[in-house]
């Protein structure tokens, strides 16, 4: 068995419709309002396993920061844009560069570098699936321009 399908089953984690593999870890019960008076949980959080095989497809979470810590694996390649598709930044998530906060409504994207990354992600106000934009479910014409259209 390999070290991902071991990380699959021993961490009980399912496909993520974004790519890669997830479980949720946390969901406060705390409520928060956010600035457009939409509420949501303080925090959420959940283990993110990106294998070579899978991207993390250009996605954003409205209304809500995300925070991205490694854990284990390869170096993880996430890229962010402003909400426009302008503004690329890429950045390495590692053992040296543990953490990444990615702001509410940015576009973002990942790979891992290696055979795998595993990853948790805390996202405040917590998160809801009613939240969160694939650019791939936009028409063409409607998306913005992203950099790298293969993470589409």
């Amino acid at each position: 068995m390999t070290r991902v399908q071991t990380l699959i089953q021993q961490l009980q984690l399912i496909p993520h419709p974004e790519g890669g593999w997830y479980r949720e870890l946390h969901r406060s019960q705390n409520p928060v309002q956010r600035q457009d008076s939409v509420e949501r949980p303080a925090l959420t959080a959940i283990l993110f396993l990106l294998p070579a095989s899978a991207i993390s497809c250009w996605h954003r979470v409205i209304g809500a920061d995300e925070a991205w810590t490694h854990i284990e694996g390869a170096t993880l390649e996430l890229f962010q844009c402003q909400a426009d598709g302008t503004g690329l930044k890429r950045e390495p998530l590692s053992a040296s560069n543990p953490v990444q906060v990615v702001p509410a409504n940015a576009w973002q994207a990942a790979r891992s570098l290696g055979d795998y990354t595993l990853v948790s992600c805390c996202v405040g106000p917590g998160f809801d699936f009613l939240d969160f934009e694939m650019a791939r479910q936009q028409p063409a014409t409607e998306r913005p321009r992203l950099p790298h259209p293969e993470l589409i």
